[in-house]
């Protein structure tokens, strides 16, 4: 087993790689394929740069594929493998304004009657796609099923979140509670 990316930072929590799919293109039960296909999400913090994470997953990649004991039965030669990013690693990121940060935990807290703990936890979102043109703080529902076939959520919890965004909207322009 190869050691972890990292062990997070005072800020995020440690980098992993989450394993999406691998398919061997045979159906067949009893035929050892000729190649396999492999795709994974990498949920890196702020330890690492677009570059050093490529060349940090370019080298565990070879040091797996020179490992005789990954090939037992096959030639000496280092297994061949090509690695191909289908998205650029997008720079992590964290909101410091504090009025919209503040506005949000008011408005949570007026709804919930709790206060909310800030945290950088649950990986990348979205967010990253906007933050360069608007300022952004994430609230959201989480759940057992997140990201899971059959995704869902209970209707009371939808129905807070939906109090608790209407209360933030009134709050951040100026306006009393809906």
């Amino acid at each position: 087993m190869a050691p972890p990316l990292d062990d997070g930072t005072g800020t995020f929590q440690p980098s992993d790689i989450e394993v999406t799919t691998i398919d061997v293109g045979n159906t067949a039960g009893n035929v050892i394929p000729g190649k396999a296909t492999a795709a994974f999400n990498i949920r890196f913090n702020d330890r690492w740069s677009e570059e050093s994470l490529k060349k940090e997953i370019q080298g565990r990649l070879e040091c797996a594929a020179a490992d005789p004991g990954l090939r037992p039965g096959r030639e000496a030669a280092p297994a061949r493998f090509d690695l191909e990013w289908r998205t650029r690693p997008s720079p992590v990121f964290l909101t410091r304004n504090d009025r919209l940060i503040g506005t949000l935990s008011a408005s949570i807290e007026a709804v919930t009657g709790r206060k909310p703990g800030l945290s950088t936890s649950g990986g990348t979102s979205d967010a990253r796609f906007i933050k360069d043109y608007c300022p952004v703080v994430e609230f959201g529902l989480v759940g057992k099923t997140m990201h899971m076939v059959d995704e869902r959520v209970s209707l009371a919890d939808l129905e807070t979140l939906t109090r608790v965004y209407e209360r933030f909207i009134a709050d951040w322009f100026g306006h009393a509670a809906l």
